[in-house]
């Protein structure tokens, strides 16, 4: 058993994107969740802050979690730290009084405390309050939590992204946060080994954060201006289109050169605007047919809008295994939606 340090403010959507990584995740407080297993892939989640090998939970009160660690098992030898966080301050804890105690624990039963450069940390998650609410996500149910979770730091992912859109070669206005455009190609199948395409890449973002992963990556765009752009842009932080193999190319994302099932996993930001005309495709057109042909050429994809599109979704034979939404600012809400089919 895992437990998982969730990022950012969303916990339904980051422990959604753990899931790609993590077996059987479940949301326990605000900022935390557990899970069955996880695998190496954890390093490249953009909202998960730390993954813990489970020692025990508790309710969140120090002295609980001290009598929790007191009797548990412990498989471990050297020298040893412990780390108390007071999730979003969600907690009414004192995690120096929780550090003090669960150290005087781990001392007494014969550990050496090294601050600097311990052989194994110890965590103390305290969390307490309301979890998300989402019908997609396993404990997402809005009931109140108190929780502290005590696990050995077994991962901390890099969350290393690109940089960000203005101080890369070729800058649009409206570009995707990196952070963000990793979790959507996480939750579209990135991974070494596996094809992502984008089929309205923009400026790149979602190709280039695919890229870092070492994912191949396939790219098009109607503007030629975006494709050039792309180009620019992916040269410059993933190389020659080598390893991991990178092509951009001008297309219309309603009628894609591409074979049936010729990648695994697709992501697109779809343009913004009720009232928006691109090339020779009227909006909700244009997002038909490129979910259309993302069903014909993957099987799993992310869309991301500034509305809801699961109704074209579904007449393109999508699955919707999940739908979120984030806010960006004042007057955007991103919609994402997250596909599957058979």
């Amino acid at each position: 058993m895992y437990w998982i340090e969730l990022a950012g403010e969303e916990d339904a959507f980051a422990a959604a994107e753990a899931s790609t990584a993590a077996a059987s995740v479940e949301l326990l407080a605000p900022g935390t969740a557990r899970a069955a297993a996880v695998g190496d892939s954890v390093d490249r989640l953009a909202y998960t802050r730390a993954v813990h090998e489970a020692v025990g939970r508790t309710d969140a009160d120090v002295g609980a979690a001290v009598a929790l660690l007191s009797a548990a098992p412990l498989d471990r030898e050297g020298s040893v730290a412990v780390r108390a966080r007071n999730v979003r301050n969600t907690a009414a804890v004192s995690t120096e009084a929780a550090e003090r105690g669960l150290g005087s624990v781990l001392v007494d039963r014969g550990f050496t405390v090294d601050l600097d450069d311990p052989d194994h940390v110890l965590r103390a998650l305290f969390a307490a309050g309301p979890r998300a609410e989402h019908d997609a996500v396993a404990g997402a149910d809005g009931s109140d939590a108190s929780l502290c979770a005590l696990g050995w730091v077994a991962a901390e992912p890099s969350r290393e992204f690109s940089p960000k859109p203005t101080d890369r070669p070729f800058f649009q206005p409206g570009s995707m946060a990196p952070a963000d455009a990793r979790a959507y190609v996480n939750l579209a199948g990135a991974a070494p080994g596996r094809t992502l395409l984008d089929p309205m890449c923009g400026t790149g973002g979602l190709p280039l954060e695919a890229g870092l992963v070492g994912t191949d990556v396939v790219a098009c765009d109607a503007q030629t201006k975006m494709v050039r752009g792309t180009r620019r842009n992916l040269r410059e932080y993933l190389g020659d289109a080598r390893e991991p193999g990178w092509h951009v190319a001008r297309g219309d994302a309603t009628a894609l050169p591409l074979r049936d099932g010729a990648v695994d996993g697709v992501a697109f930001d779809a343009p913004y605007g009720r009232q928006s005309k691109i090339a020779r495709h009227e909006l909700a057109d244009l997002v038909g047919g490129a979910l259309a042909e993302a069903a014909r050429v993957a099987p799993q994809a992310v869309v991301v809008a500034d509305r809801d599109w699961r109704g074209l979704a579904h007449d393109a034979g999508w699955t919707v295994e999940a739908a979120f939404e984030r806010r960006v600012h004042r007057s955007l809400t991103r919609h994402v939606l997250v596909l599957r089919r058979e």
